[in-house]
């Protein structure tokens, strides 16, 4: 099994959520998070004055996808995220060595 963590633009999530789905990703989880990667943030003015935002607001899903469907999901996050501006996010993908379903005790692909 592999997790699967994309770091996306806010508006990018519901396109993103609709095409896992519709490939066969049966959950994840979606945060609002905040960070910053080679650009280091950007300069907004405000009332006149200018200022750095160091953090930029992103959106990070996570999925655990059997290892038949991580490649699939890699593509889909990729094609229906990516607007070809810097900022566009980032995919980490790491192994999972065990599921666990807490209201069942299914454990494995089971689980997911």
């Amino acid at each position: 099994m592999k997790r699967i963590e994309a770091i996306i633009r806010p508006h990018k999530l519901d396109e993103v959520k609709d095409s896992l789905k519709q490939a066969g990703v049966t959950g994840m989880t979606v945060m609002e998070v905040k960070g910053f990667g080679r650009t280091g943030g950007k300069t907004e003015v405000y009332r006149g004055s200018a200022y750095v935002v160091d953090f930029v607001p992103k959106i990070m899903v996570n999925v655990v996808v059997p290892d038949a469907l991580a490649a699939t999901a890699v593509e889909i996050i990729v094609r229906t995220a990516k607007t070809d501006k810097i900022g566009d996010g980032k995919i980490f993908v790491s192994t999972i060595d065990e599921v666990v379903r807490i209201r069942t005790g299914e454990r494995g692909e089971d689980a997911i």
